[in-house]
């Protein structure tokens, strides 16, 4: 979906995030991810340089870089961020109605289940912390400004197209 509502509004500018994993093959830093040490991630923390962060559970660390959003705020660009809920939480809460948070859910678990293992990338150990993982963030939606249910991509999409439409031209 983000790419698409990239070649849909010009003013939109996806935000890269900041991570401790290797870089997969073909991924370029700065383009795909900005990849750094777990020390330069942690130093970088420890200067208040992120708007939000997260280690996952394989001690993965992920963040947005504040100095790159606002770069690209000052630019006058709208920035697009895909983001964990309490990340987006927190971005709501620094930027208030200059954000809109958008909580993408599954139209259920037993759905979201189904889809992960249709792709094929998952072991039963990451699929059962990925729907654990779901679970626990679903119980956050309601805090967001919209959700959208994913059960059709092209409903989906028309409706998130419709909200950053009418957020960035009202």
């Amino acid at each position: 979906m983000a790419k698409r509502l990239l070649s849909d509004f010009d003013k939109l500018k996806f935000s890269v995030s900041a991570t401790t994993r290797k870089p997969r093959e073909g991924e370029t830093d700065g383009v795909h991810y900005w990849f750094l040490s777990k020390e330069e991630f942690i130093n970088k923390v420890d200067q208040n340089r992120f708007l939000e962060h997260e280690e996952f559970y394989n001690g993965t660390m992920y963040g947005t870089l504040r100095e790159s959003v606002e770069n690209d705020l000052k630019k006058g660009y709208f920035v697009l961020l895909d983001i964990d809920v309490l990340g987006a939480l927190n971005i709501q809460q620094m930027y208030g109605d200059q954000a809109l948070t958008v909580f993408l859910a599954p139209p259920s678990l037993d759905v979201l289940k189904k889809r992960l293992e249709l792709r094929g990338t998952e072991t039963d150990e990451t699929l059962a912390t990925r729907i654990e993982r779901a679970k626990n963030e679903m119980t956050y939606a309601d805090r967001f400004d919209v959700v959208v249910i994913n059960d059709r991509l092209e409903n989906a999409y028309g409706q998130i197209k419709e909200l950053v439409n009418n957020f960035m031209f009202s």
